[in-house]
């Protein structure tokens, strides 16, 4: 039903040490999944014969040698043998609610866009995938874990017949990510945030093998050239922007004040016909926001962000 694609950094020190962690998992996620490694980095072929996975060394690239996620989706849509596609960032853990998370999906939607949030935690070593290992990884979430950002997503799933004619986007780098969820949008897609069903750890790890990389992040030209196909100068589409969710208790609209705050605040991104309609509310915003601030200040309530 699922094909799982990803295409791995070089299996190099930690990153080889969480990726394989990575791929363990999703070996366990039942009903078993199709997965596909590609790209022509150190040790992908390798592993990819090693646990029996299916392999593709071309992708296309840019200057700097880095794969394009444009052509990454194109291929895993022509090649994978199932109907859903999930794209999934080499260094995330799944456990089972992820695959429980997506038949209901797939039970309500034929045509969707899946994404969540994570939670961060550093792994140094190779984790014993026994039968207690999900329970054991959750223990760890809880005493050293941090909660991923709504802008971050490491996971995407959708239909293959979709085509979201991405622009020449590099992996690894800021911003494809939240186009996807723009163009999701955009083209009246449902798109729905598994936050708080899907239960994923990213491992955290650094950014050694960014070409031409500045200060501890994947900064850098190649960063630069994706913020440019990105367009939107100050503006990360995430987890809300979903128009749904789902939960322990089922899937249901997006209605959360988070959610309707996001709508409100992009309606006019998503429906410009909207604009002449929304400058009356957006401008009693700006005008009462003094007064609004100065009450808060007087009753000893501290501002946020």
């Amino acid at each position: 039903m699922l094909t799982i694609f990803s295409i791995p950094k070089p299996f190099r020190g930690h990153i080889r040490i969480i990726q394989r962690n990575a791929i363990k998992s999703w070996l366990r996620i039942k009903p078993e999944c199709e997965i596909m490694l590609f790209g022509d980095d150190e040790g992908v072929r390798e592993t990819a014969m090693e646990f029996g996975l299916r392999y593709f060394e071309k992708i296309k690239k840019n200057e700097f040698g880095t794969p394009l996620v444009s052509d990454l989706f194109a291929q895993a849509a022509s090649k994978a043998n199932n109907q859903y596609l999930c794209y999934i960032n080499g260094d995330i853990i799944l456990t089972n609610t992820f695959m429980e998370s997506v038949l209901k999906v797939i039970d309500y939607f034929k045509r969707f866009l899946a994404i969540g949030m994570h939670w961060r935690l550093d792994v140094k070593e190779e984790i014993n995938f026994d039968e207690q290992w999900e329970i054991k990884v959750r223990k760890e979430v809880k005493k050293r874990g941090e909660r991923g950002i709504t802008k971050a997503m490491d996971y995407f799933v959708f239909p293959r017949e979709i085509d979201f004619n991405m622009p020449p986007f590099v992996v690894g780098r800021p911003t494809w990510d939240n186009w996807l969820v723009y163009k999701a949008r955009s083209i009246g897609l449902p798109v729905i945030d598994m936050s708080d069903s899907a239960y994923i750890v990213h491992q955290n790890h650094d950014y050694s093998h960014v070409q031409k990389g500045s200060g501890k992040s994947y900064d850098g030209p190649e960063a630069e050239i994706n913020k440019i196909l990105y367009k939107f100068k100050g503006e990360r589409f995430g987890t809300k922007d979903a128009t749904y969710r789902l939960d322990e208790k089922g899937l249901k609209r997006a209605l959360r004040l988070k959610y309707l705050r996001r709508h409100f605040d992009t309606i006019t991104i998503f429906k410009p016909w909207a604009a002449p309609l929304m400058w009356p509310f957006k401008a009693g915003i700006t005008v009462t926001r003094p007064i609004r601030m100065r009450i808060r200040k007087a009753r000893g309530i501290k501002s946020t962000k």
